[in-house]
C-alpha cells in the first residue's frame, strides 16, 4: 500500500510555475493578463500633475500681485503723511524759487471740512446771556482787567465774553467806545493765536521725528482737512497753520464793524465781514433779496467768527501772497509785522490797496501793535507753557 502510494505521490506532483509560464498558458486560453493601474500613479500622470500645479501658482501671484501694489501705496501715503520729507520744497517756497508743477505750495484748497469745526460751535448748547456795556464796565473793574494796564504789563486776563453788548453804540465816547471794543476781542484774538501755537509747536515736533505713532499720524490727517490740504502736502501745512498778528486782527474788527457798532456785529457775532453764497447769513441793507448776492456770516459767539477770520487768511487763495510773506518772515527769524503783511490784503475789500491803508492806519492811531507781544494768562499748565 505505501509503495503504491509513493508512486502515486510522485505522480500527482506538479513543477512549479513562474510568472512568465502563468501568462502564457493564460494568453493560450484567449484572457488577456493585464498589470492592475493606480490612478494617481505619478510617473504616468506627472506631467498632468506639473500642469495643475503651474496653473494653481500663476493663479495665486495674478491674485496676490494687485493686493500688494495696494499695500505698497498705502505705505507710501503713510509715510508721506509722517516723514519730514518737504523741507526742500518748503525752503524754495521761501527763497522764492519755482517749484514743479506737480509739487506746487499752498495753490489748491479743499474745502470740504475747512469749517467743520467752526460750524460746531452752532451745535454745543449755550446759556450765554447779553450783558449791557454798564455791567461789562464794571466786570473788567472789578477784576482790575484794563486796557491801559495791559499795555505795561504784556498780560491778559482770561475774560471771555461770548456777545457784544448792544449799549456799545450808545456809547458817545469814541475813546471809550474803543476801548470797550478792545478789552472785548483782545482775549479772543489771543485765545485763537495760542490753539494755532500749540498746534504749530505739535506739527514740528511730529515732523522731527523719525517715525510717528498712530495717534499722531490721525491729528496729521486731521490737519490736513482744517486747513484744506491735498495730498498730505506738509510744506502747504506749515505755510497756512500759523498766527495772525494781533493787531491786524483787532484793526479789521474794528474796521469792519465799526468798533462794534454794526447791525452785523451784534446780531450775529460778526467780527470781520466775511461772506457766504449759501447757508445763514445776514441780508446787507439794500440788497435785492431776489438777486441770490452774499450775505454776511453770522456766528453762535465771537469766539467762532475770530477762527473763521482766521481760517480765511489761513487758506483762502486770494491771500497767498500774506502767507508767503509771512511764512518768510518766520525763515528770517523776523517778528510778524501787521504793516507790512497789511499790504497784502488788498483783496480782502473791494476797495483794495485803500482798504489796506485803511487799516495801517487804524493800527497806528490807536497803538495796536503794543498788542503783539501780550500774552493771555494761562488758563491751564499747557498754555501756561507760552508765557
Amino acid at each position: 500500500m505505501f509503495k503504491n502510494s509513493k508512486i502515486n505521490f510522485k505522480i500527482l506532483k506538479k513543477p512549479k510555475l513562474n510568472l512568465k509560464q502563468i501568462r502564457k498558458i493564460i494568453n493560450e486560453r484567449g484572457f488577456v493578463l493585464k498589470k492592475k493601474r493606480n490612478f494617481f500613479n505619478f510617473s504616468e500622470l506627472k506631467s498632468l500633475y506639473y500642469t495643475i500645479a503651474s496653473s494653481l501658482v500663476l493663479i495665486l501671484i495674478f491674485f496676490l500681485l494687485p493686493l500688494s501694489i495696494d499695500v505698497k501705496k498705502e505705505l507710501q501715503v503713510v509715510k508721506q503723511s509722517i516723514d519730514n520729507n518737504s523741507k526742500i520744497d518748503f525752503q524754495k517756497v521761501l527763497e522764492g524759487k519755482p517749484l514743479k508743477e506737480k509739487d506746487d505750495v499752498d495753490q489748491i484748497l479743499d474745502t470740504k471740512n475747512l469749517f467743520e469745526d467752526i460750524f460746531s460751535f452752532d451745535e454745543m448748547p449755550t446759556d450765554t446771556v447779553r450783558l449791557s456795556a454798564s455791567t461789562v464796565k464794571e466786570l473788567f473793574k472789578d477784576t482790575e482787567y484794563d486796557l491801559n494796564e495791559i499795555r505795561k504789563s504784556k498780560l491778559v486776563k482770561p475774560i471771555k465774553l461770548s456777545l457784544l453788548p448792544e449799549e456799545i453804540r450808545k456809547i458817545e465816547s469814541t475813546k471809550e467806545k474803543k476801548k470797550l471794543f478792545l478789552e472785548i476781542i483782545l482775549p479772543l484774538v489771543l485765545e485763537e493765536n495760542n490753539r494755532i501755537k500749540l498746534d504749530r509747536i505739535k506739527l514740528f515736533r511730529v515732523l522731527n521725528k523719525k517715525s510717528n505713532s498712530n495717534s499722531e499720524t490721525r491729528w496729521l490727517n486731521s490737519k490736513f482737512k482744517q486747513y484744506g490740504v491735498v495730498n498730505k502736502d506738509l510744506s502747504t501745512l506749515k505755510i497756512r497753520m500759523d498766527e495772525i498778528p494781533v493787531s491786524l486782527a483787532l484793526a479789521q474788527a474794528a474796521k469792519e464793524t465799526g468798533w462794534g457798532t454794526s447791525r452785523f456785529a451784534i446780531e450775529g457775532n460778526a467780527l470781520f465781514g466775511q461772506w457766504t453764497f449759501s447757508g445763514e447769513g445776514i441780508k446787507p441793507a439794500g440788497a435785492d433779496s431776489s438777486d441770490g448776492s452774499h450775505k454776511v456770516m453770522k456766528f453762535k459767539v465771537l469766539k467762532a467768527s475770530v477762527r473763521a477770520y482766521q481760517r480765511n487768511l489761513n487758506t483762502h487763495n486770494s491771500y497767498r501772497e500774506f502767507r508767503k510773506a509771512r511764512a518768510l518772515m518766520r525763515e528770517r527769524d523776523q517778528k510778524l509785522d501787521s504793516l507790512d503783511l497789511a499790504d497784502y490784503l488788498d483783496k480782502y475789500a473791494a476797495t483794495g490797496i485803500e482798504y489796506t491803508k485803511i487799516i495801517k492806519k487804524i493800527i497806528e492811531q490807536n497803538s495796536l501793535q503794543d498788542f503783539d507781544k501780550v500774552k493771555l494768562l494761562p488758563s491751564s499748565t499747557q498754555l501756561k507753557n507760552l508765557i
